[in-house]
């Protein structure tokens, strides 16, 4: 039976932030994301991770994605990978940073990296070497379309998957309209399929983890945004890096994400909200929590 997220859950579930702390405490996530045509998505993810309070994170992105989001941000660390001509990163890539994914506490992979062939390359090596490790990763966007071009079933031991419907079709191969019929059953359905939490995005969201179902009804047409899903990502990397189990971050991050939606939307109503501007009102939301 599928249970509704209370503020009470998600006040709960609030990671704790003891005194005698330093960024190690609070995690290290390294976020695999970005090419040439969406930058924003690298930096809009990053940035959602480091407001839900992790305490470090590092962009492994092409130099030229790099090079821009320096330029926006202090707050970011990069790990420079190699690109297939200037638009994405390298088939081959994640063998060079194989080794310094070990030093993070969660990964997250996906937004924005594009669909071109070497990206795909690139995401079929990489889940295939975090696949023997216990690793959380957290899976997005160009990462979910590249399962489903490969066929790839085996994930991660520790996976999140964020789909929105048609995402869950390409994964499924199940038209959209039979998945919006019967959300919490295909999300349930994907995730025993996948061995991973499932995030099904859209208007109440559905959380599935193996048995257990969560309904999120915070959010609104605010969140109807390019970007949006990226910052959803950041979110549930960021508190899953401060030790929330894989569920939990997601129920976390999910509840976190539509209410920055509802705080955005009162001020610049839910035609004008921006993906970026969710990322200012993450503290808010948080705010009202802890209240």
């Amino acid at each position: 039976m599928a249970e509704e997220i209370t503020r009470e859950q998600a006040k709960s579930l609030l990671p704790q932030r003891p005194e005698n702390s330093h960024k190690g405490t609070f995690g290290k996530v390294l976020n695999i994301a970005g090419s040439l045509n969406y930058q924003g998505a690298a930096y809009l993810s990053s940035i959602a991770a480091l407001k839900a309070g992790a305490g470090y994170i590092t962009l492994a992105s092409i130099q030229s994605v790099l090079n821009n989001i320096a330029a926006k941000t202090p707050d970011i660390t990069f790990l420079p990978l190699r690109d297939s001509y200037n638009q994405c990163i390298a088939s081959d890539g994640f063998s060079e940073i194989k080794d310094t994914s070990k030093n993070y506490t969660v990964i997250s992979i996906g937004p924005g990296l594009s669909d071109r062939p070497a990206a795909t390359a690139f995401i079929d090596e990489a889940l295939k070497e975090l696949s023997e490790t216990n690793m959380p990763v957290i899976i997005d966007a160009d990462a979910l379309n590249a399962i489903a071009n490969l066929s790839v079933t085996k994930l991660p031991a520790v996976s999140v998957i964020t789909p929105h419907p048609k995402e869950l079709s390409r994964l499924l191969n199940v038209p959209v309209e039979e998945i919006q019929n019967d959300r919490v059953q295909y999300a349930k359905f994907a995730s025993k399929k996948f061995a991973a939490t499932v995030v099904l995005k859209g208007k109440d969201t559905v959380i599935a983890s193996g048995e257990d179902i969560f309904i999120n009804t915070t959010g609104n047409s605010a969140l109807a945004k390019a970007g949006s899903g990226d910052v959803l990502t950041g979110i549930i990397s960021g508190f899953a890096a401060q030790g929330l189990d894989i569920k939990n971050a997601a129920i976390l991050g999910v509840y976190i994400h539509g209410f920055t939606g509802e705080l955005a939307s009162k001020v610049l109503t839910e035609y004008s909200v921006l993906a970026s501007d969710l990322l200012n009102y993450i503290p808010e939301a948080i705010k009202s929590l802890l209240a």
